[in-house]
């Protein structure tokens, strides 16, 4: 965890900013983590991350809503370009997140991060926003966040006492994500977040005010439309799930590709490592030009580096075992058979 002494540095930054913007990774644990501070601090705009970068190109919102701070949460990777845009007109950056670290940044930047202190450590950033905002309301966010990043928090039976008809008696995050009622608000979130700009920030000012998971679980005319988009990513991302379970010829390897604007390769990634825990697992889409893929499995994060060596303009990052990245749709192929070798 963060010490307490980061954890009253972060307050303190929190109270100074009078006009924040929150970018948070585009995933539960990111979600929730914005929420939490939004909801602790009462103040900011919120800006979901995709593809698990964050580019020069969002600075221009830093500009439009004359933000004078800037919040990382849970995002793995930041271009340097973006911090030089910070430096320039002197805005604090606070960074708060739980990757490996992957990249050097600049001094001014405020870096918060659990591994730092204990390399052992994989708290998600929801639990840290949730021990920075201490309000005990908002324990089913902390929940969502973790069991969605497949950490199971010591709350975990606090929450359990709480709402028992949403869990199941369980400490592995991916028992409970797959077989309970809070991990299918977990999907729920997910899915709504593979919408259209305008009903992202619907879906923040609907959590912002809701005050428990029954909010969203039950369908309602106040989130009938986070509720429709699930159902249709979800018809869509069970017949890639259906696919990808008859990849299971190569002993060591499930190598599943799919084309589409939708990314679902990371939740794809997550069910199929706990399908055939055995398997090392990646998950790619091709997109245009760009493929991303998500991998899991033992020591992959080192796998995936050395996979990637000599495939130009491609990167990867994020934990020992779970791990995204991105390079040329034209080089998918050359990965794969990097990949095989490796791995058999």
């Amino acid at each position: 965890m963060l010490t307490q002494e980061q954890v009253g540095e972060i307050k303190e930054h929190l109270e100074k900013a009078q006009n924040p913007i929150f970018f948070f990774d585009n995933d539960p644990d990111g979600l929730c983590s914005f929420i939490i501070l939004r909801k602790f601090c009462e103040k900011g705009k919120g800006v979901q991350v995709k593809s698990h970068l964050l580019k020069k190109e969002y600075f221009r919102k830093i500009n439009e809503l004359n933000i004078d701070y800037i919040f990382i949460l849970d995002v793995p990777l930041v271009e340097n370009d973006f911090f030089d845009e910070a430096e320039k007109i002197n805005l604090p950056v606070v960074w708060i997140d739980h990757h490996n670290v992957q990249i050097k940044f600049p001094d001014f930047v405020h870096y918060y991060n659990p591994i730092l202190n204990n390399p052992r450590t994989n708290e998600p950033v929801t639990h840290l926003c949730y021990s920075i905002s201490g309000k005990k309301e908002d324990l089913w966010l902390d929940i969502i966040g973790c069991i969605s990043d497949n950490f199971y928090p010591e709350n975990y039976p606090e929450f359990r006492k709480k709402f028992p008809e949403l869990i199941i008696d369980s400490e592995e995050p991916f028992d409970i994500l797959y077989k309970s009622k809070i991990g299918e608000i977990a999907k729920i979130l997910k899915f709504a977040l593979l919408d259209t700009t305008t009903n992202v920030v619907n879906l923040l000012k609907f959590l912002i005010k809701a005050k428990n998971p029954y909010d969203i679980l039950e369908e309602n005319e106040k989130n009938s439309a986070i509720h429709k988009r699930f159902s249709e990513i979800d018809k869509k991302y069970n017949k890639l799930l259906e696919k990808a379970k008859k990849n299971v010829e190569d002993e060591k390897l499930l190598f599943f590709k799919y084309s589409s604007v939708l990314s679902m390769s990371n939740e794809l990634a997550n069910e199929l490592s706990y399908l055939f825990q055995q398997k090392t697992i990646v998950v790619i889409r091709i997109n245009n030009s760009i493929a991303t893929f998500s991998a899991r499995g033992k020591n992959i994060i080192n796998i995936i580096a050395k996979a990637l060596e000599g495939i130009s303009d491609s990167r990867s990052g994020g934990h020992e075992n779970a791990v995204g990245g991105q390079m040329k749709s034209k080089d998918a192929e050359e990965f794969y058979k990097n990949l095989k070798k490796l791995i058999n």
